[in-house]
């Protein structure tokens, strides 16, 4: 796992370079200030905040003028998050909400609480940016609710769920809104996989004797990359006044704890070599990535660059901070796979809305 994962994060910083020198296309976007809607800031939902990258970009985008929504799985762990972020921006906007993104359920009642909120807060009932950044890395096998692997449910099952759920305030934004999925370079890893409703929900992936935690990973990655893309494709294919645009970003390795499931000394060896290299970041370094895809402007407001149009900045993938852009692997593009993988997510999604309104009415 880890000669395999450092040779793609090395191959991911050489094609930066290959780009900075070789090539006379720019792939750098500048950060551009959010837009108020009148009076009020704009909503930034994002998950998997309670640490790591989560936290420290949670806690960039506060100062950076949005009313952030936090969600995760610990309330006792959010309330420390709001005292942290207020702590170090006592003018911070900050509310919280507890979900589970391997219960969809959960998924379902952090939709409604939401919509909730924005109702009895007086503000208006939309959502400017959602960040999917909630990511598990499991060293042994575990089932959802629904019956799906643990680590597929909730890297990537849920941030579709959430997506799907949360698309009708996105789309009801009187702003330009976004959703910037966050996945890995581990992706470049596959160069062939099967996608269909199995695969998705990863039983037959999680069958052999030995779970193969690092594969399930890299799969659930590459799902959430193909997915980003395949929405983009989606909105802007039937709608091209849409202004919900979608991007990926890749922070690179950060020093979180996303390995806590494996044996200290893989994770410190890992951390060690990793930083030895200089490859290993910060949560806000690693971060960066994150902001710059939430805060790339429209591409009709960078009138100063010279490979803009008139169409919203959508469907890339950031890598490497400085608001830089990466191509990621040819399989991730591979459309035939994306619209499977689409229709595969979609029907799981229908059983799951059906099974949840039977349970609310019985």
């Amino acid at each position: 796992m880890g000669i395999f994962w450092t040779l793609s994060l090395v191959m991911s910083y050489f094609q930066l370079s290959w780009q900075r020198v070789f090539t006379k296309k720019p792939n750098a976007y500048p950060r551009c200030p959010p837009q108020r809607i009148g009076t009020k800031k704009p909503i930034c939902v994002i998950t998997g905040a309670t640490s790591g990258i989560g936290a420290a970009a949670a806690y960039d985008l506060s100062k950076e003028g949005f009313y952030v929504v936090l969600a995760g799985r610990s309330s006792q762990m959010l309330s420390k998050m709001i005292e942290w972020i207020h702590k170090k921006n006592k003018d911070a906007h900050v509310q919280a909400f507890e979900v589970d993104l391997s219960s969809f359920q959960s998924i379902l009642k952090f939709k409604d609480s939401l919509e909730k909120w924005l109702l009895d807060s007086d503000m208006h009932v939309s959502v400017q940016l959602l960040i999917n950044n909630a990511g598990i890395l499991a060293a042994s096998h575990r089932l959802t609710e629904e019956g799906y692997d643990q680590m597929m449910g909730t890297n990537y099952i849920g941030a579709f769920s959430l997506t799907k759920l949360l698309l009708p305030l996105l789309k009801n934004s009187p702003v330009g809104s976004r959703i910037v999925n966050v996945t890995s370079f581990t992706h470049r890893n596959l160069f062939n996989v099967q996608i269909d409703k199995e695969t998705v929900v990863g039983k037959c992936l999680s069958r052999s004797k030995q779970y193969p935690f690092s594969h399930i990973y890299e799969f659930s990655k590459l799902c959430l990359l193909m997915f980003s893309y395949e929405l983009h494709r989606q909105l802007h294919s039937t709608d091209e006044s849409c202004k919900v645009s979608v991007i990926a970003a890749d922070p690179g390795v950060v020093e979180t704890n996303i390995m806590r499931e494996l044996p200290s000394c893989v994770s410190r060896m890992t951390f060690i070599a990793l930083n030895l290299l200089g490859l290993l970041q910060s949560p806000e370094e690693g971060a960066s990535s994150v902001i710059d895809a939430a805060l790339a402007p429209p591409v009709s407001s960078c009138a100063n660059l010279s490979f803009c149009s008139s169409q919203e900045i959508s469907g890339v993938y950031f890598f490497g901070g400085k608001g830089r852009t990466l191509n990621s692997s040819a399989l991730s593009h591979n459309i035939r796979l994306a619209e499977k993988l689409w229709r595969s997510s979609s029907d799981l999604f229908l059983e799951s809305k059906l099974t949840s309104a039977r349970t609310y009415t019985s």
